[in-house]
């Protein structure tokens, strides 16, 4: 009988640095760590203290999984660069999820997932009954028109003010983010037209982009 995929997941778009590994149905090991800075650093160690903690190593790995944003420009690009370095050096697909669709998971539309942004801004996307719509960059006073409904949902930061002054419920994402950006790419990394993981990009850059270089693989010895 052949063994559940294996797949480890990280996401680095926001201060923090998260990871998940994920055989079938069943997360074997998990880890969210708060950060403003250091993500670079921290990541590759924190995926190599989920594998050892499993029992694993990276060549019992099926698929990757990221999370491509949108968030932070630097954390993005650490994450996506990470997830790009280990499909090659492994043989193995990397899959994109976006925070939206993370978020999303599990949870019935239509609903509009909330993601904050600086300036006082928060990154929108609304999924109807038909699919998701396009992402926008809104003040928190200017969803009026992305809001899902008296029976939607609202999801993610702010979604209980959101619920309060525009109506619908505000409901907490099912999974952690790593957990659930996994299980995304579970559904999805034996898909033949599976394309590169991207950054998700809404806003332009605060400055100019990173010449971090992505981490070397190292073998299970």
């Amino acid at each position: 009988m052949p063994s559940e995929p294996l797949v480890l997941a990280f996401d680095t778009s926001a201060a923090h640095c998260a990871a998940a590994l994920l055989s079938g149905d069943t997360v074997l090991a998990s880890r969210t760590e708060d950060m403003g800075r250091g993500q670079a650093e921290r990541l590759m160690a924190m995926l190599q203290e989920l594998l050892d903690e499993a029992g694993r190593g990276w060549r019992d790995l099926d698929a990757i999984g990221v999370g491509i944003g949108p968030g932070n420009f630097t954390g993005i690009r650490i994450s996506v660069a990470t997830a790009r370095g280990l499909a090659l050096g492994l043989g193995i697909p990397a899959v994109g999820v976006s925070g939206f669709e993370a978020r999303a998971l599990d949870i019935a539309p239509p609903l509009v997932v909330l993601i904050d942004a600086p300036r006082q801004l928060v990154y929108v996307q609304n999924r109807g009954l038909e699919g998701w719509s396009r992402v926008d960059l809104l003040p928190l006073d200017a969803l009026e028109s992305v809001r899902p409904g008296a029976d939607g949902r609202w999801v993610g930061q702010h979604a209980g003010a959101c619920a309060e002054r525009l109506g619908g419920e505000a409901v907490e994402p099912r999974h952690p983010l790593a957990e659930a950006i996994a299980r995304v790419a579970a559904t999805r990394f034996r898909d033949p037209a599976l394309a590169r993981p991207a950054p998700l990009y809404v806003r332009p850059a605060d400055a100019a982009p990173s010449r971090e270089v992505a981490p070397v693989l190292l073998d299970d010895a």
